[in-house]
């Protein structure tokens, strides 16, 4: 299993054979893509799940009706027919921690490495550690007299929520060979050579990135509130403070946000109200392939998983 990406095109996997198919599955369904082989499109489904079936957290288990969430997923990965039975399972962001740490020297060996960002992690996530699934890449390594710190990507979920996920989609037959946080996943399917700000929306949450080139400068998750004006106060406060962030860092100010999410994004854009700022969207809800009615979840996920796969 893999928590994680790769260097920052995000693809995923440590040197093994990426899975031909990606299931992203969140409160309200479930929703998949597969390659059927031979430089032909992805085909896709979606399945919908009755409300409170998942309610993704740190804090609680996810799943509340696992027979029902496992059914949502066999269908959609029965109705685009994979190739094999490994998948890239996608979770909503609040299920994971994503962090970006500095450190001065980091061993080389996962064995070795493993121990220390688990020491790290104690202090900065309100579970236990020790029986998280923890996974990591290194975005910088800083040479002999470089002064500048190595930068790693560190993922971490509870292990009872990760054995959630992973027990439902093995009741479907398939199995869990990538785990990636939504915004993660997202952020694979971004192809732009120039410094980019991203926002990556759902139902529970907002997830604001930056990347510049192999780097990741910000990634900044954050829970919103029910109520719609709320919702749209939050999402104007913390895209305000990621183009803050990116000007400090990068000397001027981003012309686009690369967005991703479960509402059109002219409806994301109105919300921002910054007529400076052009939303475009990461990965446009595909013109064919669907199997099935499209659903309310955005495609950049599954995309982001298959983006590079042959």
């Amino acid at each position: 299993m893999s928590l994680l990406t790769k260097k920052l095109s995000f693809s995923l996997g440590a040197g093994a054979p990426r899975p031909q198919t990606a299931v992203e599955v969140a409160p309200e369904g479930a929703l998949a893509a597969s390659l059927p082989g031979g430089g032909a499109a992805p085909v896709f489904a979606f399945a919908a799940l009755p409300a409170g079936a998942l309610i993704p957290g740190i804090a609680e288990p996810n799943i509340y009706a696992a027979p029902v969430v496992a059914e949502a997923l066999r269908v959609v990965l029965e109705q685009v027919s994979p190739r094999n039975r490994c998948v890239t399972l996608i979770v909503p962001d609040t299920s994971a921690r994503v962090f970006v740490l500095d450190f001065d020297t980091l061993p080389a060996k996962a064995s070795d490495a493993l121990p220390v960002l688990r020491f790290r992690l104690r202090k900065m996530v309100p579970f236990d550690v020790e029986h998280a699934a923890v996974s990591y890449q290194v975005l910088k390594r800083n040479s002999g007299g470089d002064k500048e710190p190595m930068k790693v990507l560190v993922t971490v979920i509870p292990g009872s929520i990760l054995a959630e996920y992973e027990a439902a989609v093995r009741a479907t037959g398939y199995e869990p060979g990538s785990v990636l946080p939504s915004s993660l996943a997202a952020l694979a399917a971004l192809d732009s050579p120039e410094p980019a700000l991203a926002a990556n929306l759902s139902s529970l949450a907002l997830t604001t990135s930056i990347t510049n080139g192999d780097d990741l400068l910000l990634y900044r998750t954050i829970e919103l509130p029910q109520d719609n004006e709320g919702r749209v106060a939050e999402v104007q406060r913390s895209v305000a403070v990621a183009m803050a962030y990116f000007e400090d860092k990068l000397g001027h100010r981003p012309r686009k946000l690369h967005y991703a999410g479960a509402v059109p994004s002219g409806d994301f854009a109105r919300a921002v109200n910054d007529p400076e700022l052009e939303v475009v969207e990461v990965a446009p809800t595909p013109a064919t392939g669907a199997i099935t009615t499209v659903g309310p979840l955005g495609f950049a996920g599954i995309s982001g998983a298959l983006a590079g796969v042959a």
